[in-house]
């Protein structure tokens, strides 16, 4: 992995944000609810260890991620937390999550047999059983399978600490699945003999939207970053989101071109007077989408035109006049009393705040405030 730190464009995050959402959160929490920070992907692009270590120390008691290397990495750090791996584990690999006291989801008797007939642990395997209400993406779906499941889990290999679900609508105004997804789960719960530590249901969406629909525990992802899960489908919020990140960079080359001139690949656009344009080092190799041509940066507080396709590695601006190389330009975040949002450039490309943050790729630098 290469990091550009010889080069201006960084994202700036600030962990005060990070904080202070969770502080938000934890505040229409009741005190019986505990908060597992999701730090997938690169903490949602942000920097998964120091955001893992910001959750903590405000609050969240656990965390989350996708895979089993993600978590592996954050106990080679040093954290002793309690980590669930969200997605699911191949058995061949469970023996490193509990060897590493990291919990793993599970979503069918077969897995657990299969582990059972291989495994080489010399602890017990901390279990989270998924179940499907729904989404359609992992989990037990019948009743049946759950009893097995929690039969097969009273084995010494295993530590059956947790049972969850994930709504697929919680983010939107019609509530209709959102309430069939959590009949289904009081369905396939009540086979459970006796409920495992963790009872978790909510993600950001439904801790928002949805209380007191938590179990004991709630995922806190998005929200945690300061962006709403919704996009703009719901603009009601019981707080005020803080979002954690700017994108920013500077000109690099400053230049003015005749009316008729053409900027970059396929000639797309084409100066209609005498026009300052500026370039800037950033593209889509570094996580902003290609699609952005008409949209607009920040400038000395203006909003700017990209011109022309946005290259792998550099994109172009119309400048309202002539500016030093070194000015900031800022993609995403502040400038004067202008804002562009991980959602602004969301809706622009078509996708979503979450696709945004976490495509900006690991060559750009992070710095921390």
């Amino acid at each position: 992995m290469v990091i550009g730190k010889n080069r201006e464009t960084k994202l700036v995050v600030n962990l005060q944000a990070i904080t202070d959402n969770i502080q938000h959160e934890r505040a229409i929490l009741t005190d019986d609810v505990e908060m597992f920070a999701v730090v997938k992907a690169n903490g949602y692009g942000h920097g998964i260890l120091e955001i893992a270590q910001t959750a903590l120390a405000a609050g969240a008691t656990g965390l989350c991620v996708a895979i089993l290397d993600e978590a592996l990495s954050l106990r080679k750090a040093g954290i002793t937390a309690p980590i669930l791996v969200l997605g699911i584990t191949s058995p061949a690999f469970a023996t490193l999550a509990a060897d590493a006291g990291i919990s793993l989801t599970v979503g069918s008797v077969d897995w657990l047999q299969d582990y059972a007939d291989q495994t080489t642990a010399k602890q017990p395997l901390s279990v989270h059983l998924a179940i499907d209400t729904g989404m359609g993406r992992i989990g037990f779906r019948h009743s049946e399978d759950v009893k097995q499941a929690e039969t097969l889990l009273a084995s010494d290999l295993f530590s059956f600490d947790g049972v969850f679900t994930h709504f697929a609508t919680a983010d939107q105004t019609d509530t209709k699945y959102f309430e069939q997804q959590f009949k289904t789960w009081q369905q396939l719960t009540g086979a459970l003999v006796q409920l495992p530590k963790y009872v978790h249901i909510s993600n950001s969406a439904t801790s928002l939207w949805h209380l007191p629909v938590t179990g004991n525990m709630i995922r806190f992802g998005v929200t945690m970053y300061g962006l709403n899960p919704s996009g703009v489908a719901i603009e009601e919020l019981p707080y005020q989101l803080e979002p954690a990140a700017e994108l920013e960079t500077q000109l690099v080359f400053v230049k003015q071109i005749p009316a008729g001139a053409s900027v970059s690949y396929g000639a797309t656009y084409t100066a209609k007077t005498d026009e300052w344009i500026g370039t800037v080092p950033i593209g889509y190799a570094d996580g902003y989408p290609r699609c952005m041509q008409g949209f607009h940066v920040l400038i000395d507080g203006q909003q700017c035109e990209i011109v022309g396709r946005v290259c792998m590695d550099q994109m172009m601006i119309r400048l309202p006049k002539q500016y030093q190389t070194g000015t900031k330009v800022t993609l995403i975040g502040h400038q004067g009393n202008q804002t562009i949002g991980a959602t602004d450039v969301a809706e622009y490309a078509g996708t979503i705040n979450y696709e945004i943050m976490t495509s900006v790729a690991e060559r750009v630098q992070r710095v921390y405030r």
